[in-house]
């Protein structure tokens, strides 16, 4: 859904945004300031009757000058009110306090992104991620997710799963009631979808197909739950043109994969996918697109995280608008038999076959 044909605000409004634009970095420390230093919670047990910045400061052990500055920016920022010298929560601070995608987001933008979006400046120029010095010495982000710190770590990864574990209970019967059984699964990250396809069905074999570092992870979790014998790994760097893609397989499945790529690398991976898969083989894609988006505050969220593969990731990829996906699709020789929305939170599942060829019913 296009939400974005037309400019919705008055002046007046127009204006006001563009203040809280201004001061973004802003409102964003502060409100996770009170959020972790457990400020909002303090003031949320008070209730309606609300409590003193004295109160509040007996309570959380910090100096009166630093809640007090605190405070006053988070009346202004709409986390609480003030009435008769006594703090209230109001409902954004609520969902600042609670919500848990509210959570995931803020402590992925400030663990992974905010210190590297210094330089999207020289990422837009470059076409590099140049923001990603502020986390290690890699080419992409990728070649060092088992490298990161660890609360940066925990961050990354509870940000990406918490799209997948809402998506993949949702789409696993469309995936396999077609009896798909032997998968190959590229970009399979921890291992979240080989397990949720081992424990849908004892039948099913899935190849992990990922970069080395990531393989590890993935297959210490997939020993400890006593899967092994359902799940093989494929250590590829997907880049390298020249290794190719093993073959065998029902189906190619990339769940939230695609994104980590520029269009012409998207191309290059479809194409050698198309000459993994046999005749009659499917190619399966879950990402999430914003423009096949609910809700306008889900495209938004969208359009923001393509700034994190800009600055940090990679420099040259995005969470796609499907119109611009779906070209790529076309340009690798495919052609999409089935697009089902609103999958999970966000996602939308392309089937894919190569064109021309009839699938069995």
């Amino acid at each position: 859904m296009n939400f974005f044909k037309k400019d919705k605000k008055t002046a007046l409004e127009a204006k006001d945004m563009a203040q809280f634009i201004a001061f973004g970095p802003v409102i964003f420390q502060v409100s996770r300031v009170l959020r972790e230093k457990g400020i909002l919670q303090v003031i949320e047990e008070s209730g309606s009757a609300g409590i003193t910045l004295e109160d509040i400061g007996k309570k959380v052990k910090l100096p009166h000058y630093g809640i007090r500055v605190l405070l006053e920016s988070a009346l202004g920022i709409g986390l609480v009110t003030e009435n008769n010298a006594k703090y209230a929560l109001t409902r954004t601070g609520y969902f600042i306090l609670h919500d848990p995608l509210t959570r995931v987001n803020m402590d992925f933008v400030h663990d992974i992104c905010y210190r590297g979006l210094f330089d999207l400046d020289k990422s837009i120029e470059t076409g590099k991620p140049e923001g990603l010095k502020t986390l290690g010495n890699w080419s992409t982000i990728y070649e060092g997710l088992s490298l990161l710190p660890e609360k940066a770590q925990k961050s990354w990864f509870a940000f990406d799963h918490f799209f997948s574990d809402n998506a993949f209970p949702a789409v696993i019967h469309q995936i396999y009631d077609k009896g798909i059984k032997n998968i190959l699964d590229i970009g399979g990250n921890t291992g979240k979808w080989a397990i949720a396809s081992a424990r849908h069905s004892p039948d099913i074999h899935v190849t992990i197909m990922d970069l080395p570092g990531q393989l590890g992870l993935a297959k210490k979790k997939i020993e400890e739950l006593g899967l092994s014998s359902q799940v093989s790994f494929h250590p590829i760097n997907i880049l390298d043109e020249s290794q190719p893609f093993p073959k065998g397989f029902d189906a190619i499945w990339m769940s939230q994969f695609l994104d980590c790529f520029s269009e012409a690398e998207i191309v290059s991976i479809l194409k050698r996918c198309t000459e993994a898969i046999d005749e009659d083989g499917s190619i399966l894609i879950l990402e999430a697109f914003w423009d096949t988006q609910r809700f306008e505050t889900a495209a938004f969220c969208l359009q923001q995280t393509s700034i994190y593969f800009t600055a940090i990731a990679n420099g040259n990829s995005q969470m796609y608008d499907s119109r611009v996906f779906k070209q790529c699709v076309e340009e690798a020789g495919l052609e999409i038999e089935e697009q089902v929305d609103g999958i999970g939170l966000s996602h939308t599942l392309l089937r894919c076959k190569k064109k021309g060829i009839k699938q069995p019913v």
